[in-house]
């Protein structure tokens, strides 16, 4: 008895250890599912911060816009000889060449045709426009010198926002004398003032001669694979298209590996001095009152083309400064001319950024300055007007059919299955419809917010029926009986008392619904919502353009100015999107009943 009482007390404790082994591997079963779903979240969260970190900083650049102030003289014999002073007449009067005499002006340097071209971008376009615009709302004006604000160009905008680099001033020690005879010029310091630069320029060299061998060592991979092919060529002419593509890949491999050893050779050098050129990082100099861009560099000396003009020769002034730019001039849009003469505005304190309220109130422009997301938020909001008025009532009325009144056959369940099946088909196949029937049956106005709020509707729908059906199906069915004791048709109590209880999920499936089509893009490009259109549409019949497809033109164009439109327009439709989830909340949390 002793033996097995005391076999039964270890066996207990035994299965105790057993027990107490398995909780512990499910706690820490538990403990590790977690740490994997914290760690899940995290790591989704760091994704959206990043992405929506890289929208907002790319957005930030169209915050403000950019503006130069030049004295203009509005000229009555010039902008309207006749004195009639009608509105009409000035607004084709030639403001454009005003503005360019007006730039040329205030920087009468600036001789040369190229320059002249140069000079002329740095105000936009547009801004003889505006200034059209503005004397013909005031004809006073004529007869007078006013000081006027041209919107600046792209890339004036884009230089004083740091996205050409800036320039950088190098310390200087000695001082400088400066002969010129206009065009070109000879430079000198009394102290080593140009040898930390021109250490930084062989420097340079040998970064750019690392770039062309690791270029010529990836022709030199095509070069073995185009002899391979040559090896094994079946026939004459496969062989001879191998052996033309060997020589090239050979031909440009040695010329790369050339360069490369001339730079080398270029860096290694103690003596002589260091040309440079529009692939060398712009070296300018301030002094005189003047501009100089060196076009060859020694220790002590260098020689310089003119940008601006001096006073006249310097000798011996320690009232200089050398400037380096963080990117070579054919490394970038904007030109060294383009760069003293903002630089000597921004001197004079003639350029000033304001807020950009021109993105959110113009139209569209192929001038990255001029361009404005208004006119496609006009253009979402009616194709959303549209696609709301025959979605909404056509979803919400299939789905009370089916679900209240529908008999349940083959025929209601293929149509179940249906809709279920077009809720999951890609939208571009809803473009494709709408171009083939809608546009070439019906004649619907192509580009319009009528064509793409049908399109959109048709997308929606499946979605608003689904969601209408489930907020259907969630009211008690002691609703529907006590309606129908009371005396009420089955049409009463579906409408009266059905209806009203399940319109708040209904309408949080219908925004949802709604917020989807509001960021689609591939539908209206079918149907030619991705047109250029510069005006605000006031109808849904008028031309018009979309939020999405918006986004979706800046991306695609080349001006860089364009990037920093293109994060903006997508905070934007964002905005609309979290606005539209958020009052879907509301209206869920506001009249969610718990049956």
């Amino acid at each position: 008895m002793a033996d097995i009482t005391s076999g039964g007390h270890y066996g207990s404790l035994l299965a105790d250890r057993k027990t107490q082994s398995r909780l512990r591997k499910r706690r820490n079963a538990e403990l590790r599912l977690k740490a994997y779903g914290i760690i899940a979240i995290t790591l989704a969260g760091l994704a959206l911060v990043a992405l929506l970190g890289s929208v907002i900083y790319q957005a930030s650049g169209a915050v403000t816009e950019s503006y130069v102030t030049l004295r203009v003289e509005l000229a009555a014999e010039d902008i309207d000889p006749d004195g009639t002073g009608d509105p009409k007449k000035i607004l084709r009067a030639d403001f454009g060449g005003l503005t360019k005499a007006t730039l040329r002006e205030a920087f009468p340097a600036v001789t040369s045709r190229s320059a002249k071209r140069e000079l002329y971008d740095v105000v936009s376009s547009g801004a003889a426009f505006e200034l059209a615009e503005m004397v013909s709302n005031d004809p006073s004006l004529l007869g007078q010198i006013i000081d006027y604000q041209f919107l600046a160009s792209d890339v004036t905008d884009l230089y004083l926002k740091g996205n050409f680099g800036r320039l950088q001033a190098q310390d200087t020690n000695g001082l400088i004398s400066i002969f010129s005879d206009g065009k070109t010029a000879t430079v000198s310091s009394s102290s080593n003032d140009f040898a930390g630069v021109l250490a930084q320029v062989k420097a340079q060299l040998v970064d750019d001669a690392k770039r062309l061998r690791r270029q010529a060592a990836r022709q030199n991979n095509a070069v073995s694979v185009f002899q391979r092919r040559v090896d094994n060529a079946a026939d004459d002419a496969a062989r001879t298209a191998a052996e033309a593509q060997l020589k090239n890949a050979t031909t440009l491999r040695d010329t790369l590996l050339a360069e490369a050893e001339r730079l080398e050779a270029r860096a290694r050098g103690t003596e002589g001095a260091e040309g440079l050129d529009d692939e060398d990082r712009s070296i300018l100099i301030r002094a005189g009152g003047g501009w100089l861009k060196l076009t060859l560099l020694d220790g002590s000396t260098a020689e310089a083309e003119v940008l601006a003009p001096l006073d006249g020769n310097v000798e011996n002034s320690p009232d200089w400064q050398l400037l380096k730019s963080d990117l070579p001039e054919a490394a970038r849009k904007i030109s060294d001319t383009q760069i003293v003469v903002i630089e000597e505005l921004k001197a004079a304190g003639a350029v000033e950024s304001v807020f950009n309220w021109r993105f959110f109130s113009s139209g569209d422009s192929r001038e990255p300055e001029l361009a404005g997301i208004w006119g496609a938020t006009v253009g979402s909001f009616w194709t959303m007007l549209v696609t709301f008025f025959l979605a909404f009532p056509i979803g919400v009325s299939a789905a009370i059919y089916l679900e209240e009144f529908a008999p349940k056959n083959r025929f209601t369940d293929l149509i179940e299955v249906n809709i279920n099946n077009l809720a999951a088909v890609p939208s571009i196949v809803f473009g494709l419809l709408g171009l083939s029937v809608f546009l070439g049956v019906f004649g619907v106005p192509r580009s319009a917010p009528l064509a793409g709020g049908i399109v959109l509707a048709l997308m929606t729908l499946p979605t608003i029926i689904i969601a209408a059906r489930a907020a259907i199906k969630a009211v008690p069915p002691s609703i529907r009986d006590a309606a129908l004791g009371v005396g009420a048709s089955k049409v009463q109590a579906s409408f009266h008392h059905v209806l009203p209880l399940a319109m708040p999920g209904i309408l949080t499936g219908t925004i949802i619904g709604m917020a989807q089509a509001l960021g689609e893009t591939a539908p209206l490009i079918m149907i030619g919502m991705v047109a250029f259109i510069v005006d605000i549409p006031s109808g849904i019949t008028d031309s018009a353009s979309v939020l999405p497809v918006q986004v979706f033109r800046w991306a695609d164009f080349p001006e860089r100015a364009f990037e920093a439109k293109t994060g903006a327009a997508i905070c934007v439709l964002l905005v609309f999107l979290v606005v539209m989830n958020a009052i879907a909340i509301v209206l869920r949390r506001r009249f969610e009943r718990r049956w």
